[in-house]
């Protein structure tokens, strides 16, 4: 890495931006686990959207992947 204050920033701009990144799909993976597992125990996609605060379509989405 260069030795200059500038080239130091960018590069922990570009780490915190990975991480997040890295951080976000974590989660959406886990909510969608999380809703498809809830479903298949008995909650209808309308439930699980009532505590989420989602519609129900787009419960169904999340649940495939989209």
């Amino acid at each position: 890495m260069e030795d200059n204050p500038k080239a130091r920033l960018r590069e922990v701009v570009r780490m915190a931006q990975k991480r997040y990144e890295s951080e976000a799909e974590a989660a959406r993976q886990l909510r969608r686990e999380t809703f498809a597992k809830a479903q298949e125990e008995g909650l209808s996609l309308s439930e699980i959207a009532a505590e989420v605060g989602l519609h129900r379509s787009r419960i169904g989405q999340i649940i495939e992947g989209k």
